[in-house]
């Protein structure tokens, strides 16, 4: 506490939210309490399903588990506290509890990008090497390969809440925001920004663009395998195991680059949409997304909920 009292004469920040009228508070509230809900008892039913399924004890459903999981950590470090924010007159979070919340708003974010990568090569091995599927994806490969996943974005998150606790933030204390986000606080600095943004410009898009460069070579082999599939039918089977991944990867990276793939200065209350989208929305559409086009995943929760039954 005492480094953050040096650096900085601002202990709270005021979150603007998604509206300012009174009349939007409790309509948001509820609506968003709904969408919570719904992300974390869809995910969690993902999770089980396939934790209690033995025909679900592949590696495909092995990272779609840990996806699950790290989207209800993701809501939860942005949903909650909009909820408070809601019903309170004072829409404020601490200096401290700004930093936490972007540490994981980051790591969390981050940990779904890596594991929809690892999820593509998967989908790479599985059909365009189906023959040595069973060794290259190893339980021990896919453990290693979902603890990288989701421990290495820490290191990234890490870095950009080290560099921010070094700034110093004067008299404006208002972000034009319903989260911590980088960007907007960026801008109520009254300290040299510089290497923030040359980190922001140069490390951050890496992260980024790295695992989507991975799933953009895996599906490009995989659609050079497939064209090569002499029947429709097989085709048809080998895109059919794709596409719910491809819908989720797209809804994902579209929200996430128009967000951070600009520079901090240019950031506006427009953006306020592509942020929900991928912090909230797609959080609680992917369980839908996997189960609806996936019958030996909707099997699983059929026997799960029979067995609660």
């Amino acid at each position: 506490m005492e480094r953050i009292n040096q650096t900085s004469s601002v202990s709270e920040f005021i979150l603007l939210g998604l509206s300012s009228r009174p009349e939007d508070q409790k309509p948001l509230f509820v609506l968003f309490l709904i969408v919570y809900l719904i992300t974390i008892t869809g995910n969690l039913l993902i999770i089980l399903a396939i934790c209690f399924n033995p025909h679900l004890q592949t590696p495909m459903y092995f990272f779609l588990s840990f996806l699950s999981l790290t989207d209800i950590c993701f809501a939860t470090s942005v949903v909650p506290k909009m909820l408070v924010n809601f019903l309170s007159e004072k829409k404020t979070i601490s200096y401290v509890g700004c930093l936490t919340q972007m540490y994981f708003l980051y790591a969390f974010g981050n940990s779904d990008s890596c594991l929809l990568a690892v999820m593509a090569f998967d989908r790479y091995v599985a059909i365009c090497d189906p023959f040595h599927y069973g060794t290259t994806m190893s339980h021990h490969r896919c453990v290693l390969l979902a603890a990288f996943s989701c421990s290495f974005p820490h290191l990234h998150s890490l870095l950009h809440t080290l560099l921010l606790n070094r700034l110093t933030f004067c008299d404006s204390n208002v972000i034009h925001h319903f989260l911590c986000d980088l960007s907007p606080v960026l801008k109520l600095s009254c300290s040299s920004i510089f290497v923030n943004e040359i980190v922001l410009i140069t490390e951050g898009p890496i992260v980024l663009v790295t695992p989507l460069l991975c799933i953009a070579f895996s599906y490009i082999r995989i659609l050079i395998t497939v064209l090569k599939i002499p029947s429709t039918s097989g085709k048809r089977k080998a895109f059919s195991t794709c596409g719910s991944h491809l819908t989720v990867v797209t809804l994902f990276y579209g929200s996430i680059f128009y967000v951070y793939l600009q520079p901090p200065s240019t950031y506006t209350v427009k953006d306020h949409m592509a942020t929900i989208v991928y912090t909230v929305l797609s959080s609680m559409l992917n369980p839908f997304i996997y189960s609806l086009r996936n019958k030996d995943l909707k099997q699983g929760l059929r026997k799960l909920m029979r067995k609660r039954s």
